[in-house]
């Protein structure tokens, strides 16, 4: 298989995003005096996790997400706020943040190099991932972006790859492959969208849901050997 327009999910896959939340969650929470922070964090890592997944399966909306999620962990710790301003609080925090991972310019060189197109493939608020993306240094590397809010539809749903189909001049389906972490966003999306799939595991996890990725590797040397020998 000959792979030519390479579609990258950008949290977990090339920014990290988990250094991103920690240092926007700790300004936003020092600015809200709290004394024991690592305990709001402690509950609000794993309920936002939660709440992004049922937004994935289409369980809750986006602008529930945003306007509930501190509301919810301020509740929980006995005290009333608004959940919508700390919300726009931490948005501002976080598309600060522009953090990489090792490795990940010199991998993004060498694909550009080679002569793949590359496409950013990301769920998100559009300004706090076109703000990271500006702070991270690798937004040059791609031809296009495409982030949820804008396309009005949020991987895995086959018209957010519909929509990289119509914008993407020359896109073929069978020349793309949608490399992620998440099964249930990236994976099943290019299941969905008949659109090959690497699962970007870093952790060896197991794979115990519908989707079905036709490679899975651990690191972007693995990567670039699939590449390399398709």
């Amino acid at each position: 298989m000959y792979y030519k327009f390479l579609l990258f999910d950008l949290d977990h896959t090339l920014l990290d995003f988990d250094l991103a939340e920690d240092v926007a969650l700790r300004l936003l929470l020092e600015e809200a005096g709290v004394s024991d922070i690592q305990a709001y964090l402690d509950y609000y890592v794993p309920m936002n996790k939660a709440m992004w997944q049922d937004l994935t399966l289409g369980k809750i909306s986006k602008s529930d997400l945003i306007a509930t999620r501190f509301a919810r962990l301020f509740a929980h710790f006995g005290q009333e706020v608004d959940g919508l301003v700390f919300a726009h609080r931490y948005q501002e925090h976080l598309s600060q943040q522009g953090q990489i991972f090792d490795g990940v310019e010199e991998f993004l060189t060498e694909l550009v190099q080679n002569d793949y197109r590359l496409l950013a493939a990301t769920n998100g608020v559009t300004y706090i991932q076109k703000g990271r993306l500006a702070q991270s240094g690798i937004a040059h590397f791609f031809e296009k972006i495409f982030i949820s809010d804008e396309v009005g539809h949020h991987k895995p749903e086959k018209e957010f790859y519909d929509a990289i189909a119509r914008e993407v001049e020359g896109f073929k389906s069978h020349q793309a492959l949608m490399i992620g972490d998440s099964l249930m966003a990236d994976v099943l999306g290019g299941n969905n969208a008949s659109i090959d799939t690497v699962w970007y595991n870093t952790a060896n996890l197991v794979n115990e849901t519908i989707a079905k990725p036709n490679y899975t590797v651990k690191s972007y040397a693995e990567l670039l050997q699939i590449l390399k020998s398709s």
